[in-house]
């Protein structure tokens, strides 16, 4: 059965053995080189890399200067990576709506939930789908509060011919986990908008120091070297950053294998299935198609009716509402409906769907 997703890896990894015997390990050569590709890539100099995704929310929101206690605006109709960070991070998670015909944050519900107490706006781009930017980065503008693009699903996502991480948010975050594009086996990264937030997440990642005056002309520790900004180790080994460097090289030929698969299953469907709503009717988006996503109205009977025609479909994620750890549910109907009709199926570059 072709699966729903798939690591990708170059075949060869030429430089790997050499890295592991160098003795330079940590981020280095290979994790500098990495952020220059990912910046030229989405055309923003600002960004930073992770060792992990929950690291990269956790940088995000030190960076912001959050506090335990204060408010969050997210969605439920997400991966639990992106909101559990949150709630560990001592977060109160605020649910708002979403579209039940987009998957992802409704502007209205999410303008309906803010309040005083309110201090970051969490916007989650379901699967790959960009949902209302324009509209959630204005009401942050409005309110005073600051967005971030949840990107966890959405790396090379295009919205007005501009990629995630290029797009006026105030911060975005990506995810290199194994099953994303690129992946570095485990990863994430930071895209700014602010210059400040930017040189403040440097310092953040990496145990709050300044690499470029921690050690005096002998390589001591200088005691000159103040650390004044609280940090995590969470800097991006240098094997995994080489991974990520020639995953790097092939990303557009991977993305447009994608592309075409996904066109060629909105000709299926037009052709073989009534009483679907397509995702992606938008005309200034274009995702990068992690799945392809359509709404259904006998969700379990389509999926196990692919199944046996070898594709794994899935709801992929389950709404997040459900889990106690987020405090009592709230009934959200534009979830509820979303949730019960979201079907996904294979798109990613493993798929021959010309065959």
């Amino acid at each position: 059965m072709i699966p729903l997703y798939k690591p990708y890896m170059p075949d060869q990894l030429p430089e790997l053995d050499a890295i592991l015997h160098s003795g330079n390990l940590a981020y280095g050569k290979w994790g500098t080189c990495f952020e220059e590709k990912l910046r030229k890539y989405i055309g923003n100099d600002l960004l930073v890399t992770t060792n992990t995704y929950a690291s990269a929310i956790q940088t995000a929101l030190t960076v912001l200067g959050l506090q335990p206690g204060d408010e969050v605006i997210a969605s439920p109709m997400s991966c639990l990576a992106s909101n559990l960070p949150l709630a560990a991070f001592g977060l109160k998670v605020v649910w708002a709506d979403i579209d039940p015909a987009m998957g992802t944050l409704d502007p209205d519900s999410v303008k309906s939930r803010i309040k005083p107490q309110t201090k970051l706006i969490f916007h989650n781009h379901f699967c790959g789908y960009a949902g209302y930017i324009d509209e959630i980065n204005a009401a942050g503008k409005e309110y005073g509060i600051p967005v971030i693009d949840d990107c966890v699903e959405a790396f090379g996502t295009v919205y007005k011919g501009r990629k995630t991480g290029n797009l006026g948010t105030d911060i975005t975050l990506f995810s290199f986990q194994t099953v994303r594009l690129p992946n570095t086996i485990d990863g994430g990264a930071l895209s700014f908008r602010n210059k400040e937030h930017f040189e403040k997440a440097l310092l953040v990642r990496d145990f709050g120091i300044n690499r470029a005056v921690f050690r005096d002309k002998h390589h001591e520790i200088s005691p000159e070297c103040d650390i004044s900004q609280p940090g995590y180790g969470a800097t991006m080994s240098d094997v995994n950053s080489y991974i990520g460097c020639l995953q790097m090289d092939v990303l557009d030929e991977l993305l447009e294998k994608q592309q075409k698969n996904a066109i060629l299953w909105n000709q299926w469907f037009e052709n073989n299935m009534n009483g679907v709503f397509r995702l992606n009717r938008r005309k200034e988006t274009r995702p990068n198609y992690w799945v392809y996503g359509f709404l259904s109205e006998h969700k379990l009977d389509d999926m196990l009716r692919f199944r046996e025609l070898g594709y794994y479909a899935s709801g992929v994620h389950l709404n997040n509402n459900n889990y106690s750890v987020f405090g009592r549910k709230e009934y959200l109907p534009g979830v509820e409906k979303f949730n019960a009709g979201f079907v996904a199926v294979p798109c990613g570059w493993w798929v021959n769907r010309e065959k």
